[in-house]
C-alpha cells in the first residue's frame, strides 16, 4: 500500500526531513525507534497521514506519568484536579511541519497477511525477543523495541520503501515509517503557532499545556 495523499512530519527547523545523524545513534546502531534498523545500515523517518498524528507522537514524552497520577489519586480523591504535563514553548520555536507525497510499497505489518508471514519468519527469535507468539499486539507494543526493528529489516529485505502502522495513541492515525533512500516529494513546510488547532487538539488529548 502507499500513501493516499500528503504525509507529514514534525521536525528540527530548517529541514524537517533531514535524517538523524548517524553520529547520535546509541550504542546499539540504533535511534531508540520503534522501525530502526537493528543493522545500522539504513536511517527510518517516521511519518503520519494526519497532521494531529504527528503532533500526538512527538509530545506524548510530555505526559505525567500515570504511576504518578495513581498515587495522587490516593493521596487526594478522585474528584481533585488532574495534574498536567508542561510542555516548554522552546519545543514549538524550534520545530516545523514538513510535508511530502510518498511513491513506493509500504507494507502493513500488522495486516492478516503479514502477521502470517512474520510469525513464521520469527518462530526461532522468540525466545531472544522475550514473546510467546507474534501478532498485532506485540508489533504495537512499546517494547521490546529489537523485536520491532528485526521487523523492520525483514521489510526493508523484501524491498519495501517502508512500514505502515496505526498509532498506539489511537487508530484513528495512520502512520508511516519511512527506510532510507527516502522516496518522498518534499513541499514547502509549515510553520507552527501556538494557536494551531492540530497542536491544540494534541495538547487536550495528552492533558498537557504550555510552561510558561
Amino acid at each position: 500500500m502507499k500513501p493516499s495523499g500528503a504525509i507529514y512530519r514534525l521536525g528540527r527547523r530548517p529541514d524537517p526531513w533531514a535524517a538523524p545523524d548517524w553520529a547520535s545513534a546509541g550504542p546499539d546502531g540504533t535511534f531508540g525507534n520503534r522501525f530502526d534498523d537493528p543493522d545500522a545500515t539504513y536511517r527510518v523517518l517516521y511519518a503520519s497521514s494526519q497532521r494531529l498524528g504527528c503532533f500526538l507522537e512527538t509530545l506524548a514524552r510530555f505526559r505525567v506519568d500515570p504511576k504518578l497520577l495513581a498515587e495522587l489519586a490516593e493521596i487526594e480523591g478522585e474528584d481533585d484536579h488532574f495534574p498536567l504535563g508542561e510542555v516548554p514553548v522552546e519545543w514549538v520555536e524550534k520545530r516545523i511541519v514538513g510535508v511530502a507525497t510518498a511513491n513506493g510499497e509500504y507494507a502493513d505489518v500488522c495486516s492478516s497477511e503479514w502477521i502470517s508471514r512474520l510469525r513464521k519468519l520469527l518462530a526461532t527469535h522468540m525466545e531472544k525477543f522475550g514473546v510467546d507468539d507474534v501478532d498485532a499486539s506485540i508489533l504495537q507494543k512499546t517494547a521490546p523495541r529489537i523485536l520491532t526493528q528485526f521487523v523492520s529489516r525483514i521489510v526493508f529485505s523484501a524491498g519495501f520503501a517502508g512500514i505502515y502502522y496505526l498509532s498506539k495513541y489511537g487508530h484513528d492515525i495512520e502512520n508511516w515509517a519511512l527506510f532510507e533512500p527516502f522516496q518522498i516529494k518534499v513541499k514547502a513546510p509549515e510553520p507552527i503557532r501556538r494557536d494551531d488547532p492540530d497542536l491544540q487538539r494534541a495538547l487536550q488529548l495528552h492533558s498537557l499545556k504550555f510552561k510558561e
